[in-house]
């Protein structure tokens, strides 16, 4: 026989028996074996493992505190204080020490007496810018300007008790005869508010600056 032909054969055996289990009930009786086991398995299967609680936390106990005995102070000692009494001797002595303070002091009254010092009188230098005074500025030689000659002049000037200058001199020099000689004619043309010592008038010497700038 070729191998197809058994082939052909096996399938039509199979077949045929399955057929007659099915009409004999022999396939009916197989399922209810089968059937009834496997409800007997999963009701026998053990139930899911429920988790632990997890263990209750004791309550903490407060600690407790040893309470601090009370510290008796303790008992001051008193200590007996002798004062000390002078004797005759040294009595004496602070006796005479006072006696002798006491004639110095007596026989020399003008010692003790404070030195007072006279204050110095008041001094008010002269002045020559007051408003009254009207002083005119120092004329600027011609000469000076077209060579462009400038400068600082100090004139020492004495001023009398009446404002008016009594004697000038050049006590510091520009540099220039012609703006020295300007700032000197200048300062005995001048009127000036006398100098005053104590608030009363006195003739002074008095620093005069004039200043030759050109604008």
């Amino acid at each position: 026989m070729s191998r197809n032909l058994r082939i052909v054969l096996a399938v039509l055996l199979l077949h045929g028996g399955a057929l007659w289990a099915l009409q004999s009930g022999l396939l009916r009786k197989v399922a209810e074996l089968v059937v009834p086991a496997e409800i007997l398995v999963e009701m026998a299967a053990p139930e899911a493992a429920q988790p632990e609680k997890p263990a209750p936390v004791p309550a903490p106990v407060a600690a407790r505190v040893p309470q601090a005995r009370p510290i008796t102070p303790p008992t001051p000692t008193t200590l007996a204080v002798q004062e000390a009494t002078p004797s005759t001797t040294e009595l004496a002595t602070v006796a005479a020490s006072t006696t002798l303070a006491t004639t110095h002091t007596a026989a020399s009254p003008q010692a003790s007496a404070p030195t007072v010092q006279a204050a110095p009188a008041a001094l008010v230098l002269p002045s020559s810018d007051a408003d009254y005074l009207n002083n005119p500025r120092p004329p600027y030689p011609p000469m000076s300007k077209r060579l462009r000659e400038q400068g600082k002049v100090v004139v020492r000037t004495l001023i009398g008790v009446d404002g008016t200058a009594q004697q000038a001199e050049i006590k510091q020099s520009s540099g220039f005869d012609r703006l020295d000689q300007a700032a000197l004619a200048t300062a005995l043309r001048w009127r000036y508010v006398p100098g005053k010592r104590a608030g009363i008038a006195e003739t002074m010497w008095f620093n005069l600056p004039f200043t030759f700038v050109l604008e």
